[in-house]
């Protein structure tokens, strides 16, 4: 599949529309961010069951997150405790996490390359869980990885656009990421709109 230069949005076009979007919503998606970083990365220090506590709590919050950033860039009204709608879907958000992590994992066995490449595949599966509650985490998978057949390199690319604002934060300290994490967030969410805009109008 190749690109559809006539739908397909530029980096900077994407990001201008995150950027668009996060006017007046600043406070609320960098709250979003912490949280979810601080949950997540706590997990791994408590003793014995921080793995397992993160099996189960990483999946139902990165659907949470993808929930609240479709919201954002959809114009539609969310607050912080979207940020818990993933556990409605419990059991596919779990699963889907598990099977992310074990196919990146068996392609990185090969080198790094395929396991990137697997990374970027199965990318959008927690926005598609997120329009698509009803269906499982193996169809999400496999739904992602049709959509992204193409555009891999297109999202590794938008990645990519934001090195020199990862510097920048560095260079304060860690602050900067406040601002930049959702900034980021928000970009990848446009990515999969446009995205499915242009599935859509493969199909019409």
């Amino acid at each position: 599949m190749e690109f559809d230069n006539q739908s397909i949005k530029t980096n900077s076009e994407l990001r201008i529309s995150a950027r668009e979007q996060l006017k007046g919503n600043w406070g609320t998606a960098i709250l979003l961010c912490v949280i979810f970083s601080i949950i997540c990365g706590s997990l791994s220090f408590i003793p014995y069951l921080g793995p397992i506590m993160s099996i189960l709590l990483s999946g139902p919050l990165t659907l949470g997150l993808a929930i609240c950033f479709l919201k954002l860039v959809r114009h539609e009204p969310f607050m912080f405790e979207n940020l818990f709608d993933g556990f409605k879907n419990f059991s596919s958000s779990v699963i889907a996490q598990l099977l992310i992590s074990i196919f990146v994992f068996l392609w990185s066995l090969l080198l790094i390359v395929p396991g990137i490449i697997a990374y970027y595949r199965y990318s959008m599966v927690f926005y598609i869980l997120s329009d698509n509650p009803e269906i499982g985490a193996m169809e999400a998978l496999n739904r992602s990885k049709e959509m992204m057949i193409g555009y891999k390199g297109k999202l590794f690319c938008l990645h990519l656009s934001f090195i020199g604002w990862g510097l920048l934060g560095i260079l304060t300290l860690g602050i900067g990421y406040l601002w930049l994490t959702p900034y980021i967030y928000s970009s990848i969410a446009n990515f999969y709109e446009n995205l499915k805009t242009i599935q859509l109008e493969k199909v019409l």
